[in-house]
């Protein structure tokens, strides 16, 4: 299974693995697929120490990095202001009842606090913070790829990454947004259905997938959103995409460093348990349903924050449901990203023998199918 879209990349199958674990991108790549670092949670400093590791361990493979500048977010038109200044203004925005109420859910459920003073850093969602782990990225000769999470980059963007000679795409849930990624001149597509883990939009993939694929053709669009084993892989393929682009497969194998406990979490779960909502980053994002989820999205409690604001709200609630994911109560407030297709995932595999999996399900499926066209 090979489309030109893994000549363009360089790389043997068109499986794309989103990851924010540096091992299972380094082990994905050499397995023969696409590694993507997420580096959305990141600084430029954590995302320099990620990339330095994944080059001096990848042996020369390509892979990806996703950034999240969201096409529309509070604080877009100050592109005046420094890092330090925007996030100063931001959390001046912020109300004091939305930290209260996401510090009373934490310590309703026995989650420790987390040991260092001082506010969390702001992610890298707004241009400020963006642009500096982008401009990391593009230092690195092993990196072939940058996609955007959220919206159509900014045409600055789009050129800066195309003269370092890389390839870059955006991820939409809707064929107007995939229009528009084509219109700017990006180089890829990715599709992603709402069965989709994190920021996801309301269309199912077996609707969304042949619509922007015929949208935006001949421009490559990878099938995201639903894909856990081989014969949903063949379904994409079929109706034309030039790869799968996938994130919940990879939650559970060896290579991940979730805690223990965050693994069970997902082990655990069922396709009926994940939810779209608001309650972690201010735009709907598809994680596992749980005491969290359901007081933000109740009406009695503060509304969500627009993003980047939300993000400041819940920061702290990321890193310390992370850290200390087997404490008391702490995995019904844990910030679990995943899709549904998560309750197909039941046992922990390495990333080599989910790449195999897959191809080897692909062909079989294949086999099926072309046995029932045979006539007598």
């Amino acid at each position: 299974m090979r489309t030109q879209f893994c000549s363009d990349v360089g790389i043997e199958a068109p499986i794309f693995a989103f990851s924010h674990c540096r091992d299972v991108v380094v082990a994905v790549s050499k397995a023969g697929g696409l590694g993507v670092l997420g580096a959305g949670f990141m600084d430029v400093d954590e995302l320099r120490g990620e990339l330095d590791w994944i080059e001096a361990h990848i042996g020369g493979r390509p892979y990806g990095v996703d950034v999240v500048i969201p096409q529309n977010y509070v604080g877009r038109e100050e592109d005046s202001l420094t890092e330090q200044e925007l996030e100063e203004k931001l959390w001046a925005m912020v109300p004091h009842q939305h930290l209260a109420f996401a510090e009373k859910l934490l310590t309703q459920h026995g989650v420790p606090p987390w040991p260092e003073t001082g506010r969390p850093k702001i992610f890298g969602w707004t241009r400020q913070t963006v642009m500096p782990c982008l401009e990391e990225a593009l230092t690195r000769p092993n990196c072939r790829l940058i996609a955007n999470a959220l919206g159509t980059p900014p045409s600055d963007v789009i050129q800066r990454v195309k003269d370092s000679g890389r390839l870059i795409g955006a991820l939409c849930g809707k064929r107007k947004q995939a229009i528009q990624h084509r219109d700017a001149g990006l180089d890829f597509v990715v599709a992603q259905g709402t069965e989709g883990g994190g920021h996801t939009g309301e269309i199912g993939s077996v609707v969304l997938w042949p619509d922007i694929i015929e949208a935006v053709a001949p421009l490559p669009v990878l099938a995201a959103g639903g894909i856990g084993n081989g014969r949903q892989v063949l379904a994409a393929m079929a109706m034309g995409a030039a790869g799968v682009w996938t994130g919940s497969l990879w939650l559970t194998v060896e290579e991940a460093h979730s805690q223990p406990a965050q693994k069970e979490s997902f082990l655990q779960a069922g396709v009926d348990d994940t939810v779209r909502t608001k309650a972690w980053t201010g735009k709907p994002a598809r994680v596992l349903r749980n005491r969290w989820t359901e007081a933000w999205d109740d009406p009695g409690t503060p509304e969500p924050l627009s993003m980047p604001l939300h993000g400041l709200v819940t920061a702290d609630a990321m890193r310390r449901t992370e850290t200390y994911a087997g404490a008391g109560e702490t995995h019904e407030v844990a910030m679990n990203i995943c899709g549904q297709v998560i309750g197909q995932i039941n046992e922990v595999e390495s990333c080599r023998s989910v790449i195999y999996r897959l191809l080897t399900e692909y062909l079989e499926a294949l086999e099926n199918l072309n046995q029932l066209a045979v006539t007598d």
